[in-house]
């Protein structure tokens, strides 16, 4: 058996190259277990097929052991005249290979690979164990009204989900493997008559460019392929929602699934679609452009209302009514700190809150919030640390935030908030101007996968604004986005002809 004696690293290194299987089943098995370091969840079953030896090798922690028991080995054992295994094997799906490389990725994908003595090819079969929870509906993107299904863990289930809701054969959907040790799947889906080709060969180099031993996240992936890796705002959108990947692909837009993730991610974007939820167009476009506006108002008034504050105590008070000026002066002239330093104080305070609640077990979380908001706040204030009117304006200003339907935009209202306050404590009004300047030039600069990320304001396209800032009557918005590029612009006819009937 001078097989053995075959040196470990050789074999290892080799698992990537194709290589063809070797005749006998002993080396075979040698091979496998050297290439998967001789783990211990590697396991064999040893079988007689037709009077020719052979053996079963597959990994206990990643195969469904009852599918293996009757699909596989029962009915290899029970074969009693000539039979080949295409025809003995029919509950499971299996593929034919003759490079062994191969079969370590399939053990490792949750296959059982079948090796018979001499032969020039080996069977794989479909073991893979699913474990997976049932596809309920994600906690952070809850609606009032429509679908209240979301993404799970496993990639094929999210795929199917996917498919049962757009049953097109222009649904495109291709394969990739990322990270040289982890092998995730990862997987792009497009409609193949509306989405942009450059735009999808822009994704798909984007993605094969990506160099790394893991790729196990979103948020791993997100930094490969964003355009401005440095810049606060998000430019790809995540959703647990399956009809929010829906409803972004029939836009022309690409969805982007990995493997051992919930979160799906979606470009190009635009500034205005992380205030868009799928409520806006399941009530009446009154409302649903309401709540819209009042989300984006939201993300401005949480970003400036605390620097506002400190400019106008510090710098500005003579443009508070006269009647309020008593009530703010009574509540800031016994504090020993500027406002600067109190609005820190509060900032930090409930991002400490709003943490411990995130990290602790949801009845403890509740707790923490309730013991933060009521008596941490009433303790400060009594105590002198800090106003009553710093307290109200950066509650009102969490509150704001809170609105913003896109957890990552929320993130941004954090991170901008800091320096606007230092403007506005160092220069007051003038360097809110300054900042609330650099923030728009950034955002007219800033291009989502070559998409302008304020559009349809900059450039500015009027049409467009119908289903952005606004959400206009579904049966108006007859055309898709301009912005993306895509391939049919029209989406449906004029509706409502049965109005000019009537009349």
């Amino acid at each position: 058996m001078s097989f053995f004696k075959k040196n470990r690293r050789t074999i290892r290194n080799s698992v990537k190259k194709e290589t063809l299987i070797f005749p006998t089943i002993e080396e075979n098995l040698h091979y496998i277990v050297e290439a998967l370091y001789d783990t211990n969840d590697l396991k064999t079953r040893k079988i007689t097929f037709n009077g020719i030896p052979g053996i079963i090798i597959f990994l206990e922690t990643m195969v469904n052991s009852e599918e293996l028991q009757r699909s596989i080995l029962i009915p290899l054992s029970q074969v009693n005249t000539f039979q080949s295994i295409d025809e003995l094997i029919t509950s499971s799906e299996f593929t034919k290979s003759n490079y062994i490389n191969i079969a370590t990725t399939s053990l490792l994908a949750g296959n059982s690979v079948l090796f018979l003595q001499n032969g020039t090819e080996f069977y794989i079969f479909n073991t893979i164990q699913i474990n997976s929870r049932s596809p309920e509906e994600p906690e952070n993107e809850k609606v009032v009204r429509g679908s209240h299904e979301g993404f799970v863990g496993r990639l094929n289930i999210n795929l199917n989900l996917v498919r049962s809701r757009i049953r097109n054969r222009q649904l495109k959907i291709e394969y990739f493997q990322l990270g040289w040790e982890t092998n995730t799947r990862v997987a792009i889906v497009y409609m193949e008559g509306i989405a942009n080709p450059s735009m999808v060969d822009e994704v798909k180099n984007r993605i094969i460019s990506i160099s790394s031993d893991m790729v196990f996240s979103p948020g791993f992936l997100e930094e490969f392929i964003e355009d401005k890796p440095f810049s606060p705002f998000q430019q790809i959108l995540y959703t647990e929602r399956p009809d929010r990947v829906e409803a972004h692909l029939m836009e022309g837009r690409v969805a982007i699934l990995s493997d051992g993730t919930s979160d799906v991610s979606i470009l190009p974007v635009t500034f205005f679609s992380f205030f868009q939820t799928p409520d806006d167009f399941n009530i009446r476009f009154f409302a649903g452009s309401l709540f819209r506006l009042l989300r984006i108002l939201s993300f401005w008034g949480a970003i400036t209302l605390p620097s506002i504050y400190i400019a106008i105590v510090s710098f500005h008070f003579e443009i508070i009514p006269s009647d309020v000026i008593t009530v703010v002066k009574g509540s800031i002239e016994n504090i020993p700190y500027p406002p600067f330093i109190e609005a820190l104080i509060m900032a930090v305070t409930i991002e400490l809150i709003r943490e411990a609640g995130i990290r602790l077990p949801t009845p403890i979380g509740q707790t923490i919030g309730i013991v933060g908001g009521l008596i941490i706040g009433e303790s400060v204030v009594n105590a002198g640390f800090v106003s009553n009117v710093m307290v109200i304006v950066i509650a009102l200003t969490a509150i704001m935030s809170f609105t913003i339907p896109s957890y990552e935009m929320s993130n941004t209202v954090r991170l901008l908030t800091l320096p606007l306050m230092i403007a506005a404590a160092t220069i007051g009004f003038v360097g809110i101007v300054f900042c609330l300047m650099i923030i728009v030039i950034h955002l007219c600069k800033l291009e989502s996968l070559g998409t302008p990320y304020l559009a349809p304001l900059a450039p500015l396209h009027v049409p467009n604004l119908k289903d952005s800032v606004v959400r206009f009557p579904i049966w108006m918005l007859n055309k898709r986005q301009k912005n993306i590029k895509p391939k049919k612009m029209r989406k449906q006819n004029p509706s409502r002809e049965w109005e000019k009937d009537e009349k």
